[in-house]
């Protein structure tokens, strides 16, 4: 009997703990779904503002504005402040970059970057328009035709310079080290280039390569080049003024010179994207001396294949600190006629170090020229005064209202020569310099 009296006993005192047990878990999912929707409340309350706002300009704006209208130029803004590459791209911009990625286009031949809230040049394409008349890489734009730059995206200035071959475009330039912005007056021309060029330099046995930029076919036609040079004691790579391009190029064209290790890693909000390129090992040129030419017009891919080969020690960087783009931009279709490009990720070179924003500091710093000249002038400003600087040169522009001489440098007629003579050495300063590394490099091996 006492013996069911206490199972009657335990029995009722389990279930007084499954019952509190269960209270408790229920009480326990109440306030989690209380939480839940406090939450969702609390990201409801952004959205209503939004709205708010998109309702008061459609009936208070002084002009009638359609309702798709506001919600563009809404986006448009949401995305130009989140950094200098993301936008917003409309029917034509969405357009424009599609035939641009198809490489059907007019121009004049420039990349364009954001530096302390400036529009400008990284590079000026080689035999392009620009090229031609002296536009020079760190340039800063202060006009196009007749409008003001200082507010202006960089997809609507690319879009401004883009049109027809043959159609005529005027750039005011600010430049440093210039007592005045120089007006150049151009012809919009369809741009194409070689994006590799090989060639022996006299009087040694080094070979001297230029990548203008990343297309599809650029470690290929390295490689190629290489195969034609023979043997060979030394190895210039030229990335300057060299605005980048596709990613899988700047790994493929690394791998010819790094036998093992990573190229670049990405990374970005969400880990699970998080990659790192490595090289596949065969590396057939891993061990001839090598320099790598950086300038200011160095940007992006040419920073990821210099980076990785300053890295790993596999080569002297020569000339001065490259652009600083080290983010990865998407584009996001949202229907069939326009589309978000959106930084998703950073890129982070083989030691770990950033390229965004700071560039990559060669190991012998030489300035461009035909005799190594002091980057310092007369006539400095401070990052922090550049743009009240820009504005007032805008003001000169205006108040005078006259018309700058163009100019114009009569293009030198390049006809692809087989080598790189003294007279090319002579003419370029950081050439000069890694030449002369190559050779202390070829004294130190004996």
């Amino acid at each position: 009997m006492k013996n069911r009296l206490k199972f009657l006993g335990l029995g009722s005192l389990l279930l007084a703990v499954c019952i509190a047990v269960g209270l408790y878990a229920a009480d326990g999912q109440k306030e989690e779904q209380k939480q839940t929707k406090k939450e969702q409340q609390n990201r409801l309350e952004p959205y209503k503002k939004l709205r708010k706002v998109i309702n008061l300009v459609e009936n208070n704006y002084v002009d009638e504005v359609e309702l798709d209208k506001i919600v563009d130029k809404a986006i448009e803004g949401l995305l130009s402040n989140l950094d200098a590459h993301s936008a917003y791209l409309d029917e034509k911009k969405f357009r424009d970059l599609q035939t641009q990625t198809n490489g059907e286009f007019g121009g004049i031949g420039i990349t364009l970057g954001m530096k302390d809230g400036a529009l400008t040049i990284i590079t000026p394409l080689d035999d392009s328009p620009a090229g031609k008349v002296g536009i020079k890489a760190g340039d800063v734009i202060l006009k196009i035709n007749d409008k003001n730059t200082l507010n202006m995206s960089i997809d609507d200035a690319v879009n401004i310079m883009r049109g027809k071959a043959g159609t005529p475009l005027q750039l005011t330039i600010y430049r440093k080290g210039e007592s005045k912005p120089i007006v150049y007056d151009l012809k919009r021309d369809n741009i194409k280039l070689d994006s590799v060029i090989g060639r022996k330099i006299d009087g040694t046995n080094f070979y001297y390569l230029r990548v203008t930029s990343f297309d599809k076919n650029v470690a290929t036609n390295v490689e190629k080049f290489l195969k034609k040079a023979g043997k060979i004691d030394g190895i210039i790579l030229d990335l300057r003024n060299n605005p980048g391009g596709l990613l899988n190029q700047a790994v493929a064209l690394s791998e010819l010179f790094i036998k093992e290790g990573v190229v670049v890693s990405q990374k970005g909000r969400n880990k699970d994207e998080n990659i790192e390129l490595k090289v596949n090992g065969k590396a057939p040129y891993a061990t001839i001396p090598m320099v790598v030419l950086i300038n200011g017009g160095s940007a992006s891919a040419s920073e990821i294949v210099a980076g990785a080969l300053q890295d790993h020690k596999r080569a002297v960087l020569v000339g001065e600190q490259s652009f600083g783009k080290g983010s990865v931009q998407v584009v996001l279709e949202l229907g069939k006629t326009d589309a978000l490009k959106l930084t998703t990720a950073k890129y982070y070179l083989p030691s770990g170090r950033t390229i965004q924003a700071v560039g990559i500091k060669p190991d012998i710093e030489a300035s461009y020229g035909k005799v190594p000249q002091s980057q310092k002038s007369g006539f400095e400003i401070k990052e922090s005064d550049l743009r009240m600087h820009l504005e007032n040169e805008l003001e000169k522009i205006e108040k005078k209202d006259d018309k700058k001489e163009d100019k114009k440098k009569k293009p030198t007629k390049d006809k692809k020569e087989k080598t790189i003579t003294q007279e090319d050495i002579n003419n370029d300063n950081q050439l000069k310099v890694g030449i002369d590394t190559l050779k202390a490099w070829s004294v130190i091996k004996q």
